[in-house]
């Protein structure tokens, strides 16, 4: 399968790797081609990884992942509505604020990112996925008491399901919580994770749902 990744930072690199190690062709995209960012991890995939601009990994990619900063997200994906049009869509974004010091959510309430994503491109299969944990996690995380809970959200039903299948082979369970409108509770998760953190002193924490 082709992938293709929208960002060059810690979290585009841990869905990128979690992709290359299942044997996936993926393409790091960057604001501009040649991002030397994305240039050094294309040499650590021995030879699954390539790179491009945004455009470039949007048009390659079967499923795309939107690992940038959620401040610059929605603009975005906007701008590549067409590429994205059909196509699975992870929304692994935050919609983090801080200009106050500590982050809070920019977005909050009856309203979010995922739900932006989505409208900005109506033609992506959007879910919501990986933004309730940190990159080291992602991808087959070994925690005691695993696996842990992935919480999805998205509009279509078949995308999840292939999502939820996906995910088992990153080494997580999964919850679908509904439609994309449920990222207003995962975005707010999100700050959960945060807040946990910072109150204890270590970051390798995820969720778990009990049934």
């Amino acid at each position: 399968m082709k992938v293709g990744i929208l960002g060059t930072g810690d979290v585009g690199k841990a869905i990128g790797n979690g992709f290359v190690a299942l044997g996936h062709e993926v393409m790091m995209g960057a604001r501009e081609a040649g991002n030397e960012k994305a240039k050094a991890w294309v040499q650590t995939t021995v030879g699954k990884g390539r790179n491009g601009t945004f455009a470039d990994a949007a048009k390659f990619g079967e499923i795309i992942a939107l690992c940038t900063l959620g401040t610059v997200s929605e603009e975005l994906v906007r701008g590549l509505s067409g590429s994205l049009s059909g196509k699975t869509l992870w929304d692994t974004t935050n919609p983090l604020d801080f200009s106050t010091g500590a982050p809070r959510l920019a977005i909050a309430g009856h309203d979010s990112l995922g739900e932006r994503i989505q409208k900005a491109a109506p033609g992506a299969k959007v879910v919501k996925v990986f933004n309730t944990v940190g990159n080291a996690l992602m991808f087959k995380p070994k925690l005691a008491g695993g696996p842990p809970t992935m919480f999805i959200a998205g509009n279509d039903d078949a995308t999840k399901k292939q999502t939820a299948t996906m995910l088992k082979d990153w080494g997580w369970d999964s919850a679908d919580i509904g439609n994309i409108e449920g990222s207003r509770y995962l975005e707010a998760m999100c700050m959960a994770w945060v807040h946990y953190a910072i109150k204890n002193g270590g970051w390798t924490h995820a969720f778990k749902l009990l049934r």
